[in-house]
């Protein structure tokens, strides 16, 4: 059965990779293999003779000599079901403290955005420099990556690009360094990206370590590609400014400063309760809500008393259109890799790489490269099972950066490059011709800073 289930994954990890040849959203694949993946272990369990304990870490001993399940009211010992039962319910637990956390954050970002607050960061933006603007846009996108997640950011950034800049081919341009800045400034922050929001929430690292840790060499990862582009031929000279003049309320203003300023403040929340992250993004999430639903009912007019229901409201608007089918998605990869773990699969994997004298520097750098090709949310929670090293050990640290920045080096390695693919029709290849080594050579000079500190 482990065969079985170590097939569904593979299989449905390539139907994943292969989502726009099979014109088959990924979502459905990861569903699937979750089910089948949990599936195989219910039919399997009384055949399998080991049994990680995710909670405390390691294999549970005489797993194989232990009843399939137990009689009633007999609590001696833990049966396969019980196990299994207890087992399945603690990654769906970590899983959905995980997703609760992305809808939050998700569901502020769009409030911000249904009163136009982004607006605000476009109208700082005057200069008609491509080089200048190159470096506004990959700033903004390392700092607002770091605050509102590397897809959100890349969202707003190429909206604000469509702005100012009519030109597709050379917006095509600025999208790929924009991916670049948005993964690194995603990596230092623990709400940055979901695979360190994954080792946050985990107790892998802490907020803290983690800024500490990362912020000088994702800053290098962004700043060395930025500076390449610099001396490109494309962005020489100046850009023809699209002149759209959209009014920016005080209202907006206020809404993108509460939004970028609660979502800031969960970390601080985290370590002062000692509560799960997903608490205080749900009281953010309220609080901006709360004042979002006064800025709206105050700005009703008395014709339309009676006629507006919550329907209509901001908080519900924002909530229709948050990315569903990507938490979904999440879902189904972190309980597929979960099923893997419980067998013991990946942490026997990992105690073969650590005794095959494979150095774990390199082992990680390729494991970022890998995340260029395989989704980075499993391979981080794959690492997440296969070492056992404390809390805010230099190898976290390095996972961390490696998942969130490797993924650059193609576009279908990050969700930042998926979206921009989407928003501007950038084919794969063209990246790979124009992109993919700036994104190397920023990808290896960071992982060389932050093995020199």
């Amino acid at each position: 059965m482990e065969i079985f289930i170590v097939s569904v994954f593979i299989l449905g990890y390539l139907a994943i990779t292969l989502e726009h040849t099979l014109k088959i959203d990924k979502l459905i694949p990861a569903l699937v293999m979750m089910a089948l993946a949990w599936a195989g272990i219910a039919f399997g369990l009384d055949n399998f003779t080991t049994w990680f304990d995710s909670h405390n870490a390691h294999l549970i001993n005489d797993f194989a000599n232990l009843p399939l399940a137990n009689e009633i009211g007999d609590h001696s010992v833990k049966s396969k079901s019980m196990w299994m039962e207890e087992t399945l319910l603690h990654h769906f637990g970590k899983t959905c403290e995980i997703l609760i956390f992305l809808v939050g954050a998700m569901t502020i970002v769009e409030i911000v955005d249904h009163f136009n607050g982004f607006q605000t960061i476009k109208s700082i933006i005057k200069t008609k420099r491509k080089t200048y603007l190159l470096w506004i846009v990959c700033i903004l996108a390392f700092i607002l990556s770091a605050i509102i997640d590397n897809l959100t950011a890349t969202i707003v950034l190429i909206t604000i690009l469509r702005k100012l800049v009519s030109d597709k081919s050379l917006r095509m341009w600025y999208a790929g360094l924009i991916i670049i800045a948005a993964n690194a400034g995603g990596a230092w922050s623990p709400i940055g990206d979901v695979t360190t929001t994954m080792l946050w929430m985990a107790n892998k690292v802490s907020a803290s370590h983690l800024i500490q840790h990362l912020l000088i060499p994702s800053l290098v990862c962004m700043i060395i590609p930025t500076l390449i582009a610099t001396f490109l031929p494309v962005f020489k000279g100046e850009i023809e400014t699209i002149d759209v003049e959209e009014k920016v309320s005080k209202n907006s203003t206020l809404m993108l400063v509460l939004g970028l300023g609660m979502i800031v403040f969960v970390p601080i929340f985290k370590t002062v309760t000692h509560l799960p992250p997903y608490v205080g993004m749900m009281l953010s999430l309220g609080i901006v809500s709360l004042v979002a639903e006064f800025i709206s009912n105050r700005n009703f007019s008395m014709s339309n008393v009676g006629q507006e229901t919550h329907d209509h409201g901001p908080t519900f608007k924002a909530l229709s259109k948050i990315e569903m089918p990507s938490i979904l998605f999440f879902l189904g990869i972190l309980m597929t890799v979960a099923a893997l773990e419980s067998l013991g699969l990946i942490y026997i994997f990992g105690q073969d790489v650590l005794t095959s004298g494979i150095d774990l520097d390199f082992f990680v750098i390729l494991l970022g490269a890998g995340s260029a090709l395989i989704d980075n949310v499993p391979l981080v929670a794959a690492s997440m099972g296969m070492f056992q090293e404390p809390m805010d050990a230099g190898l976290w640290h390095f996972i961390a950066y490696a998942a969130g920045t490797g993924g650059s080096m193609l576009i279908i390695g990050s969700a930042a490059g998926v979206v921009a693919m989407g928003m501007e029709k950038i084919s794969f290849f063209w990246y790979l011709k124009n992109i993919a080594l700036l994104a190397l050579i920023g990808y290896l000079a960071g992982a060389g800073v932050f093995l020199l500190i």
